[in-house]
């Protein structure tokens, strides 16, 4: 099963996340900033990483560079779910090692598109 970890400061986003994520068949890990989730990735590397950008301890972003920077740390798709919304938040996503941008709020509708654009997901065949 391919797996998801959703890291979010805020546990109603978490639960959202991962409802939509196993909802798709994703098997799904939770953190509620980035070090707890780059603790969690030294014991398994998920997938899928869907991030917050602003989270205490250690930001999405930090978390994103050190993901990166783990034997096996370019695995992941990772996707950045924020308010974050100017394109030089963006930029900074994407050069330190996002796969995607989604923002805040969001629908499942929004991110089923982006696992079928970064290819975890099929499209349904109607």
């Amino acid at each position: 099963m391919t797996t998801c970890l959703v890291i979010d400061d805020s546990r109603l986003v978490r639960q959202v996340s991962r409802r939509i994520v196993e909802d798709l068949g994703f098997e799904c890990t939770e953190a509620e900033d980035g070090k707890h989730a780059f603790e969690v990735c030294q014991e398994f590397m998920p997938d899928l990483v869907i991030v917050d950008w602003n989270m205490p301890v250690m930001s999405g972003l930090e978390f994103v560079e050190k993901l990166r920077d783990m034997v096996n740390g370019h695995h992941p798709k990772v996707i950045f779910c924020t308010t974050e919304d100017n394109l030089s938040h963006i930029e900074r996503a994407l050069r330190a090692g996002a796969t995607e941008y989604i923002m805040k709020p969001f629908n499942r509708d929004m991110i089923q598109a982006k696992l079928i654009q970064i290819g975890l997901m099929q499209e349904a065949v109607a």
